[in-house]
């Protein structure tokens, strides 16, 4: 397959994004029927997740041949760790991209949107106007949090890239960030010079004054769930 050509890649790529897409909605869905009792339709939409991330993986495999591996046995030392160092490189692009580009913009424009005046017009309901700017606020207020989750995620992805290259060891800082406590669930960081204004933190709110009722504005999880933030580090060996 001819990668060079920019109609193939960027279907490639389209096809790998939907496959993944696909992969995660049905088992969310899997989820849900489980929930509500029912096991068959739930296995029904496990076993097309399966199916689903087969044909992302295919996908995938085109858009990366040097990471499909015919013979891991015969692979020596330093083609091992040139195929995981790919991944590496991958990985930490995805994050990076995600950090200083995607979820600064969804912000910018969930802000945007907050002026839902034509929305009423439109629709004449107050009330539902009302849910859709709170809906559009919690939004922005999420991507603004999951910037420094991926920047997190790019930089443990970079500390590891480094100890494979034998550089040292993946390690955490010994000393907490003042201030900053991470969830152990969703890597969400409490920063307390942002608060989460949406649940009625308000911003200069100390993580230890919460109250402990409060729970993690991307996963749900209560606040027993966060352990003070350590930055990703290299370590000498």
């Amino acid at each position: 397959m001819d990668l060079a050509k920019p109609h193939t890649r960027a279907n490639l790529e389209a096809a790998f994004g939907g496959e993944s897409m696909a992969n995660r909605k049905y088992l969310f869905f899997a989820a849900v029927a489980k929930q509500l009792g029912n096991s068959e339709l739930a296995a029904l939409f496990r076993d097309t997740a399966n199916q689903e991330t087969e044909h992302a993986f295919a996908h995938f495999r085109l858009l990366h041949p040097e990471l499909v591996i015919d013979n891991p046995a015969g692979l020596n030392a330093e083609q091992k760790q040139r195929i995981l160092a790919r991944c590496l490189e991958l990985a930490i692009e995805g994050e990076t991209y995600e950090y200083t580009t995607m979820y600064p913009e969804f912000a910018a424009r969930a802000r945007s949107d907050q002026d839902l005046e034509a929305v009423a017009e439109f629709e004449g309901q107050a009330a539902e106007a009302s849910e859709h700017a709170a809906m559009f606020r919690r939004a922005a207020s999420n991507f603004g949090f999951l910037t420094p989750i991926e920047q997190h995620h790019a930089q443990r992805y970079g500390v590891a890239l480094e100890a494979l290259h034998g550089n040292g060891r993946a390690a955490e800082a010994a000393e907490p960030v003042p201030g900053r406590w991470i969830c152990k669930v969703c890597s969400m960081i409490y920063d307390p010079a942002v608060g989460d204004p949406e649940s009625g933190i308000a911003p200069g709110t100390p993580f230890e004054a919460i109250p402990d009722t409060w729970t993690c504005p991307i996963c749900g999880t209560r606040k027993a769930n966060f352990i003070p933030y350590r930055e990703p580090e290299l370590q000498a060996v």
